[in-house]
């Protein structure tokens, strides 16, 4: 993968990423989920299927976890300091996930589209995540 490594992480520094995208970041469009949670949080997501996502945690006690929607996807945030990281999909082995494009340091995407997941069946939000956000993730804690 011939890449872009891209630093991300919330505000106090207890979550941190790296992004590596096969992409220039200007090339994609931040996707604003159109949903109350998303919206009240200000999130744009982005992500590659071909890329990775690694992220770490250093206080996992403080690694926060919620429920949307359908309930079928983890989103992160931190518990100190109050940034939505991303989203995770989990299935069998395979982890998929996304990160909040405004937490990504230095980097200059695309226009923000919008998003508008719950007007999807929970059966097309699966396919639909398989196939735009990351699928080599790990999230160490």
């Amino acid at each position: 993968m011939s890449g872009y490594k891209l630093k991300a992480g919330c505000h106090c520094g207890n979550i941190t990423a790296m992004v590596e995208l096969t992409s220039p970041p200007s090339t994609l469009n931040p996707r604003a989920c159109d949903c109350d949670f998303c919206r009240k949080h200000g999130a744009a997501y982005v992500s590659d299927p071909k890329g990775k996502l690694t992220i770490s945690v250093n206080k996992p006690e403080l690694l926060g976890k919620y429920h949307q929607g359908s309930g079928t996807a983890d989103f992160f945030f931190c518990r100190q300091c109050g940034v939505l990281v991303g989203v995770a999909f989990q299935q069998e082995q395979n982890m998929y996930a996304t990160i909040n494009a405004r937490i990504i340091e230095n980097a200059v995407f695309g226009d923000t589209c919008s998003a508008s997941p719950k007007k999807l069946s929970t059966a097309e939000k699966i396919a639909r995540w398989q196939s735009v956000w990351f699928s080599r993730v790990s999230i160490n804690a």
